[in-house]
């Protein structure tokens, strides 16, 4: 399972991450996994070039996030190419209106924190309602970044979810926008304490600080790019998880990879 911030071809500048988030699935796919992708259905995307079309009998969720509920919209694309769909995550006032994690202008949006926090809630509803059950999950973007805690935290002890194991990439792409000081408590759901948030309670929560709550959950982490941030590699070895450079490396590595990973379930 692909939990992805971005994926190419579905935005018109084509990065190194965008594509590797498009051809690791469909390499995954050859070697006989069975695949699932999702991103956020941000408002630039092009809905009638890329094709994409409603999944009703996934919709209609709300999520409630800090006592406001935001219905939950599910829409699926398929890449003819690569034989594979993606599922996009969407809702009216969060995606669908709005340009990807900065408005026209360059600013970042003030509630990206509101965002990830349904954009990752949705994903793990929606496999949900999927019945389907990934070995592993790989999370790229750090508007993926609280999958790990979720899958461990809320979804755990879920049948789907219960032998989960997260890997999280690290690349170049920060925000600079500190997220609210009420971030924490938004995240408090069934299965998820104060305390398994307790070292971002109360604080402005910048960049660094998300990716340490990631990497505190995570089960591996990889580097796609030789621009990651040293700083978090050290956090990461200090926690004792296993690091993979993957920056440049061919499918044999990342299927090598998944298959270490599941040979420890």
């Amino acid at each position: 399972m692909y939990v992805s911030q971005e994926i190419s071809p579905f935005f018109e500048e084509q990065t190194p991450v965008r594509l590797l988030n498009r051809i690791l699935p469909e390499i995954c796919q050859s070697n006989g996994f069975e695949t699932r992708t999702f991103m956020p259905k941000f408002g630039e995307i092009n809905e009638r070039r890329h094709q994409l079309h409603d999944v009703i009998r996934l919709s209609g969720m709300n999520l409630s996030i800090d006592d406001t509920d935001h219905p939950l919209l599910i829409k699926v694309a398929s890449i003819q190419s690569a034989r594979m769909q993606v599922y996009f995550i969407d809702n009216e006032d969060l995606f669908h209106h709005r340009r990807g994690l900065k408005d026209a202008f360059g600013v970042e949006y003030s509630d990206n924190d509101i965002r990830t926090i349904f954009f990752c809630r949705g994903v793990l509803e929606t496999v949900e309602k999927l019945r389907w059950a990934p070995s592993i999950i790989q999370c790229s973007g750090w508007m993926s970044a609280l999958v790990p805690l979720y899958v461990k935290k809320a979804f755990g002890g879920t049948p789907f979810f219960a032998d989960s194991k997260v890997i999280v990439a690290l690349d170049d792409n920060e925000y600079s926008s500190p997220f609210s000081s009420r971030f924490a408590d938004r995240l408090i759901i069934d299965g998820v304490l104060g305390s398994d948030v307790r070292t971002i309670a109360g604080l402005p929560v910048g960049y660094e600080d998300l990716m340490h709550l990631a990497i505190d959950y995570a089960d591996a982490i990889i580097l796609t790019t030789n621009q990651y941030n040293s700083r978090l590699v050290n956090y990461a070895e200090n926690r004792g998880k296993p690091i993979h450079n993957m920056a440049g490396a061919d499918a044999d590595r990342f299927v090598a990879l998944y298959n270490d990973l599941l040979s420890q379930q």
